[in-house]
Parts: C-alpha cells; sequence; structure tokens
C-alpha cells in the first residue's frame, strides 16, 4: 500500500535535524560557501526526515532499479565535480562519463549482492565515492597527480610524510557532503523489501548484472590507455573509470609486440658474440689508471634534490650549491631522467638498481610495492656475485614502500632504517644527510680485511612539504626574481645544507687510501608551489610541450672517484643508465643487459615514464611515436624488460643471472 506520511512532530526528526546543522556549522568555518545553503539543507534535511513513506511490495524491484540508477549517475556526477574544475568537466565526453556510471553501477550492484537491501546499498555506495573522490582531492593537493590504484600500496609512506601539507577546504567539498547526506536520507525513507525466496533471486540477478556491466565496459575501453599526468585521467576517461583502467593495467601485464622465447634467445645470442675482451675494453675508456680493481662503491639517492634552473633561470642571494658546481675532477656529471615527481620516490630507486624504465610500467605503478618477485635482477646482486658485501641504509622506517622487505630480496646482506641513526641529529623532522653520511663513513671504516663493500644511502634531510616553521632549522637562501615563498626559500636552504654534508664526504674519501667510487643522484625535483614554478617556466605545472615537461623530471647527478677517471658531462640520460655509468668507472666488466643498456644508451640517450629523447627529432616524444631504428631498440628493450620482470618460466639466465641467499650461502642460480 502506498502511503506518505509527515511526522514534524517526532523528537528524534529535530534531533537529527540539529546535529546535521551543526555538521554544516562546521562546513561552513571550513570551506566558507554561502550562508543561504546552510538553511537551505537544514529545511531540505527536516523535510526528508520526517517523511515516512510506505511503497507497496510490487514496485520494490522498480525502486531499487530507480535508486541504483540515479545513485551511479549523481555518483559520477559528484566525484568529477570534486576532482576537477568545471572548465575541465566540459572535456569528459558524454560517452566516457557513461562508461563512470557503468563503473559505479558495478559497486552498488555487488553490495546489494551482499546485503540485499536497496536503501543500504545506495548509502553505501554514494557515500564510498564521494570520500573516494575526496581521497583523491586531497591527494592531488599533497603531489599533483591522482590517487591511483597503486597508492594503496603505499598508503602507510603517503600518511607518514603528508603531515607537513596544509590542505585546502573549497565549498564544493562541502556541497559534495550535504548532497550525499539527503540522498541517503531519502533512500533510507524508501524501504523497498523482498520476502526471503525472493531476496536470493534478487541477489543473483545483481551478480548477473554486474558481470555483464563489467564485461561490457571491459570491452569497450580496451584501448583506453590509464592517464596520470596533472588531472589527465579525470577529465580524459573520468575518475572512476581511470581509476579502473590502473587496476587492469597493474594487475593484468600483457606481453609487448614480438615478444617470444626465441625473441629473447636471439638477443642471447648477439650479446654472446659481443661479449669479448675487446669489447668489454670499450666500455671502460673514461678509466685513466687501468690498474684500478674493486673499488668501494657509494650510492647516494638524495631526496628531492634538484638543480631548479632547469626548468627556468632565477637568481638566489647565496650559491645554493657551491660544492656540486665546483665538482669536476674524476667526475662525470650532468642531467638524468627521473620517472616521477615530488613524489613515489621508490621508482627511481628502483630504476637505478634494476636498470629498467618505469617507462614501460602502466602509469601511476609503484614497482616495490607491486613488482618485486622473488628473484629481481639487479645491480646488487650483481654486485653480490662480485663478491661484494651489500648495504642498504635509509634513515626512516623500515616499512617506508615495504624496503623491508624488498631489500633483502634485492640481495642486500645489511640494512640500516631509522633506529640505527642517531635521532637527535635531525633538520626540520628528518635525520640529516651528514647523519647518513657518517654511518656510511663508519661503516667503511669497520669493514673486515679484504671486505669489498657497495652501499646505498637513500636520504630523507630534505623530503617535502617545505610550508612549516621548525625551531630546528632556518631558512637562509632565498630567491631574487621570484615573490618570496616560504616553500621555496625551505628547500633552497636545505638543499644548501646537503651541499655542505656532500662536501664532508667527499673531502672524507679523497684522503683514504683504496680505491672509492661515490655515485650520486636526486630521486625527483621538489612538490613547491605552482607560483614558483609559473615564474620559472612561465606556466606552471600544467599546458607544457613534452620538452617543458621533461624540465620537470631532470635531477643533478655525477659520478666520482679517487682515483683517474677522465672528467666528462653528460647533457642528458636518465636514472635506468646510471648502474652502466657506475661499473663502467668502477673498471668492472658489465654484465650482458649492463652492455645491451650500454648500447642503447648511444641510440637513446635518456628515457623515463613520460617519453624518452629522439636524436631524430631532437626532443622528447611519446614512446607511441618512436619510428625506424629507435623504435626497433625500444622493442628489444620492452622485450627483456617483460622477460626479467614478468616471464618467471623462461627467464634468461644469461642476461638476468640471479644470486639466491640461503643457508649454505650466495650462490648463483641459473
Amino acid at each position: 500500500m502506498f502511503n506518505i506520511k509527515f511526522e514534524y512532530r517526532k523528537k528524534s526528526n529535530l534531533i537529527w535535524t540539529g546535529a546535521m546543522a551543526a555538521a554544516a556549522v562546521i562546513l561552513e568555518v571550513m570551506t566558507g560557501y554561502p550562508i543561504w545553503i546552510l538553511f537551505a539543507f537544514c529545511g531540505a534535511f527536516f523535510v526528508l526526515a520526517c517523511l515516512e513513506i510506505s511503497l507497496p511490495e510490487i514496485l520494490s524491484p522498480f525502486i531499487t532499479a530507480a535508486l541504483f540508477i540515479a545513485g551511479a549517475v549523481v555518483s559520477t556526477y559528484e566525484v568529477q565535480h570534486l576532482v576537477i574544475d568545471t572548465e575541465l568537466f566540459k572535456e569528459t565526453t558524454k560517452v566516457v562519463l557513461r562508461y563512470n556510471m557503468l563503473c559505479c553501477l558495478v559497486l552498488y550492484l555487488i553490495i546489494f549482492a551482499i546485503t540485499a537491501s536497496a536503501r543500504w546499498s545506495f548509502m553505501i555506495a554514494n557515500s564510498f565515492f564521494v570520500a573516494f573522490a575526496l581521497t583523491d582531492f586531497f591527494v592531488y593537493q599533497f603531489r599533483q597527480n591522482e590517487f591511483t590504484f597503486s597508492d594503496l600500496f603505499a598508503a602507510g609512506t603517503g600518511i607518514s610524510v603528508a603531515n607537513g601539507y596544509i590542505p585546502q577546504f573549497p565549498p564544493k567539498m562541502a556541497y559534495a557532503l550535504m548532497l550525499t547526506i539527503l540522498l541517503c536520507t531519502l533512500a533510507w525513507k524508501l524501504k523497498p523489501v523482498y520476502r526471503k525466496k525472493w531476496k536470493w533471486i534478487a541477489r543473483l540477478a545483481a551478480v548477473a548484472a554486474a558481470v555483464l556491466t563489467v564485461f561490457y565496459v571491459g570491452t569497450k575501453t580496451e584501448n583506453f590507455e590509464t592517464q596520470t599526468w596533472e588531472q589527465k585521467g579525470s577529465y580524459q576517461n573520468g575518475y572512476v573509470l581511470n581509476f579502473m583502467l590502473g587496476v587492469r593495467d597493474t594487475l593484468f601485464i600483457s606481453e609487448p609486440d614480438g615478444y617470444s622465447e626465441t625473441a629473447v634467445k636471439n638477443l642471447e645470442e648477439e650479446y654472446q658474440e659481443k661479449n669479448t675482451a675487446e669489447q668489454q675494453a670499450s666500455y671502460h675508456t673514461d678509466v685513466v689508471d687501468k690498474s684500478v680493481k674493486d673499488p668501494t662503491v657509494i650510492v647516494i639517492m638524495n631526496e628531492s634534490f634538484a638543480d631548479l634552473s632547469v626548468v627556468g633561470d632565477f637568481q638566489t642571494n647565496q650559491e645554493i650549491t657551491p660544492f656540486l658546481n665546483s665538482l669536476t675532477e674524476n667526475t662525470v656529471r650532468g642531467y638524468a631522467l627521473s620517472s616521477v615527481f615530488g613524489a613515489k620516490t621508490p621508482n627511481s630507486e628502483w630504476e637505478f638498481q634494476t636498470g629498467n624504465t618505469m617507462g614501460f610500467l602502466p602509469g601511476g605503478s609503484v614497482a616495490y610495492q607491486q613488482y618485486i618477485g622473488k628473484q629481481p635482477y639487479s645491480v646488487v646482486s650483481t654486485m653480490k656475485s662480485l663478491g661484494y658485501t651489500t648495504v642498504g641504509m635509509h634513515p626512516y622506517y623500515a616499512t617506508g614502500w615495504s624496503r623491508n622487505r624488498v631489500y633483502p630480496k634485492l640481495g642486500f646482506d645489511e640494512t640500516h632504517f631509522i633506529d640505527d641513526f642517531d635521532q637527535t641529529k635531525t633538520m626540520r623532522n628528518y635525520i640529516t644527510d651528514q647523519e647518513l653520511y657518517d654511518k656510511i663513513i663508519e661503516r667503511y671504516e669497520n669493514r673486515s680485511a679484504g671486505e669489498k663493500l657497495y652501499m646505498l644511502g637513500v636520504t630523507m634531510q630534505n623530503h617535502g612539504g617545505y610550508r612549516e616553521y621548525y625551531s630546528n632549522f632556518s631558512s637562509d637562501c632565498y630567491a631574487l626574481n621570484a615573490p618570496y615563498l616560504n616553500d621555496v626559500s625551505q628547500y633552497l636552504s636545505l638543499i644548501h645544507q646537503s651541499d655542505e654534508a656532500l662536501k664532508n664526504l667527499i673531502t672524507y674519501f679523497q684522503n683514504v687510501d683504496d680505491p672509492v667510487e661515490i655515485v650520486f643522484f636526486g630521486d625527483h625535483q621538489p612538490s613547491l608551489s605552482n607560483e614558483f614554478f609559473a615564474k620559472l617556466n612561465g606556466k606552471g605545472l600544467s599546458g607544457l610541450t613534452m620538452d617543458e615537461l621533461e624540465n620537470l623530471y631532470s635531477v643533478p647527478f655525477f659520478i666520482w672517484t679517487n682515483y683517474d677517471t677522465a672528467e666528462k658531462t653528460v647533457e642528458r640520460t636518465s636514472l635506468n643508465y646510471l648502474s652502466v655509468l657506475m661499473m663502467e668507472r668502477g673498471n668492472f666488466d658489465l654484465t650482458p643487459y649492463d652492455m645491451f643498456r650500454a648500447d642503447l644508451y648511444e641510440q637513446i640517450p635518456a628515457m623515463n615514464s613520460r617519453g624518452y629523447y629522439s636524436k631524430e627529432n631532437g626532443g622528447f616524444v611519446h614512446y607511441s611515436d618512436a619510428q625506424g631504428e629507435e623504435a626497433e631498440w625500444l622493442k628489444k628493450y620492452r622485450i627483456l624488460q617483460y622477460n626479467c620482470m614478468f616471464d618467471k618460466k623462461n627467464r634468461s639466465s644469461y642476461f638476468f643471472p640471479y644470486f639466491a641467499n640461503d643457508p649454505g650461502g650466495w650462490e648463483k642460480k641459473d
């Protein structure tokens, strides 16, 4: 029987209205939305709260369908409204919006299949999508990139470093929350019910509808690419669909074009023929003192260390990195492309360690979280095979980016995390570069007789954010020809301190008798005020050409030795090549995979997650635009990387020998 009552005298309705009014006031204080909306919301909620609706049971399937369809539509628009502005929203096509609505509908159906309650399904699903969109909204503020599926693997790390960022609360956040409250209240008042014998039929129908919807959307979007730069995914694919594409690309990695066991064998044969003494010698022309053998190798990946002049010229009140700028003797230096900007440090670490590129992995991936198997070939395992003791140091939590799990798999004998450092030696909230370098020196001095050391140090001192004030740190560096911004000043001052610590590290190893090689690079550029980047490049972080975009991914690097090596400047390279340069300057024989990448470097000198530098075109291009010989080299690289990472059954033991740690010690496993 259809019946509607208005129970305005009911005490509980007044209490609920008062609670919602209080929540609306808090939202008004946070976001500053017009005050008339507060009264409109309270009035609308009171009306809905007072409604008592009875519906005929025969209408339950139709009410359920109407709730879910309406919920999917509203959820899609709420999400899009929250994550992008109106102008970008206009660029989302109607077809894409429909796919997003269908993605939203799937969640409504799944929850209904579990609960057999239409109103609970509506409230849970609608609330989830609003919370989901708000998560992306705040993550984008934090790092200028969308929240993706791979971020779920790094939630703990993200939370631990986000406390230095100050979020903004725009009125649209309040509107979405208030609309959700009103819709959930209306759904609660509608009570479509099913008799027990019909509930399982309804549940099975929901499951069938969800499966068909997933199949339809998956088929229609098979050729859609996950977008991860700025908010491109949100307006091109729609945020919900783009997130689901990220799930697809993370969990289902397909073979590259031309991949086969035969293709890998052909590359093996090619490099077996090349792997001669003469060919190995050709890779070591920069080593002047050929007598050097087995140097101590120290790798420093410095958090957020960058030379922002690559983005655009600016002057400062003092030289920011005077020591680094003076370093030329026995040094190769230049700029390398990172695959990340402002966050996702481990991807840079992974590119250096493995020699692989993020360019061949789905956008938004975090390699340490997703793609480290039981036998990850790396430069660590290579050094281990040469009899080195391998040491990994990071003065932060062991669980950050799962390093406590990843480092042993990579082959590190020793790992040192925050508890192994003097936690009184901090700058802002992070342990200093100098404390890490002192720990490296201490380990070097305590090495046993004849012990060969490979050490990786990943710093934390310069980690963002840069807007808070700290009693233990003062900013004394600032830009002269740009607006004074606290985050920029703090960042430049931190880098200045890093340079001083670097000077102390190099000075110490200049005076030791044993050969030492030090590799240094930044992991990514910092996330600073868009206003500052706009001053440097005239645009900020959006609307950039491919070449302008890659400037934001360029970081300084150098390889210094305390023995004779040629002075050299590299105009451009990328992090996936640095371990090859390390092996060359250390006078080590190159592995077959090193040899391949050394040859690849001659053809394609730099690449990252965004694209590669094309000598033929004289600029950066997307991988999909590669042609001719460049396309062939990239194809070979894709084949080898896929074989290394994903073809566990047929992985090449020639290119990727693995050295496994077992009770009997380290031994080669072919």
